[in-house]
């Protein structure tokens, strides 16, 4: 069985030059998915409305481990996800979707300890001696 690293931090979602609110940011990181790192944010600050009267569920994004690495040194990131390090110890995550864009500084210490304790599981360049090319083909294929 393989362990995780689970790791939950404070975040501040930029609303304006002077506005921000601040946010509970689950990270996290499986060893049976070695590239990619997860960031969940809080139902509440989900667009989306459950008709049916359940709870709606956090909101996941999922993205490579290499991009929140090097993000926090130099400008980072094509598409979705740009990662780049911003004044003082913080790290900007600007992520884009058909509904807008969301830009959140996080305290680069905290991507730091979470990307340490990540590497402990799998270091990085060892990333291929975990995966499980038929496990994820099988994924792929449904």
């Amino acid at each position: 069985m393989h362990s995780a690293v689970e790791e939950t931090v404070q975040a501040r979602l930029i609303l304006s030059p002077h506005r921000s609110a601040r946010l509970r940011v689950v990270l996290s990181y499986l060893p049976e998915d070695p590239f990619a790192v997860r960031m969940a944010f809080p139902a509440e600050f989900s667009l989306d409305e459950v008709a049916d009267g359940r709870s709606a569920e956090d909101i996941v994004w999922v993205f490579a481990r290499r991009l929140l690495s090097s993000g926090r040194e130099e400008p980072a990131g094509v598409g979705d996800v740009h990662v780049r390090p911003s004044v003082g110890r913080r790290t900007m995550v600007e992520l884009r979707a058909p509904e807008g864009t969301a830009l959140l500084r996080f305290d680069t210490t905290d991507l730091r300890r979470f990307l340490w304790r990540s590497r402990l599981l799998v270091p990085e360049g060892e990333e291929h001696l975990h995966l499980d090319a038929d496990r994820a083909l099988a994924q792929l294929l449904g």
